[in-house]
């Protein structure tokens, strides 16, 4: 079975953190630790934001790319495996369609 982008990039980030390379970037995040991955998400996530705000797809495109990276460097450093990310996702798509009442409150009271 052919595996989509998402699955090799975490295949090459966690060689990466079992077969340290010099010069790589993946490497440098991990021998930095949790506190600068997160500080990399936070980031990652901001910059998503503006370009969005910007209107400029191929930045937000780029921005996404960035954010994903970085999750998933985050995913490989906490053990994370991507298929219980996967197994989520899809327990979370059966729920489609069954969206809880909203509760309204009396704004006259």
């Amino acid at each position: 079975m052919e595996q989509n982008p998402l699955q090799s990039l975490y295949q090459v980030v966690q060689d990466r953190q079992k077969n340290p390379a010099e010069g790589s970037y993946t490497c440098y995040l991990f021998s930095q630790g949790l506190d600068k991955i997160l500080k990399k998400c936070g980031e990652e996530c901001a910059e998503t934001i503006i370009a969005a705000k910007n209107g400029v797809r191929v930045d937000t495109e780029n921005e996404i790319c960035d954010l994903l990276y970085h999750l998933t460097v985050l995913m490989v450093q906490q053990q994370i495996p991507l298929e219980d990310i996967f197994a989520i996702l899809e327990e979370r798509s059966q729920k489609i369609g069954n969206l809880k009442k909203q509760h309204q409150s009396d704004h006259n009271s």
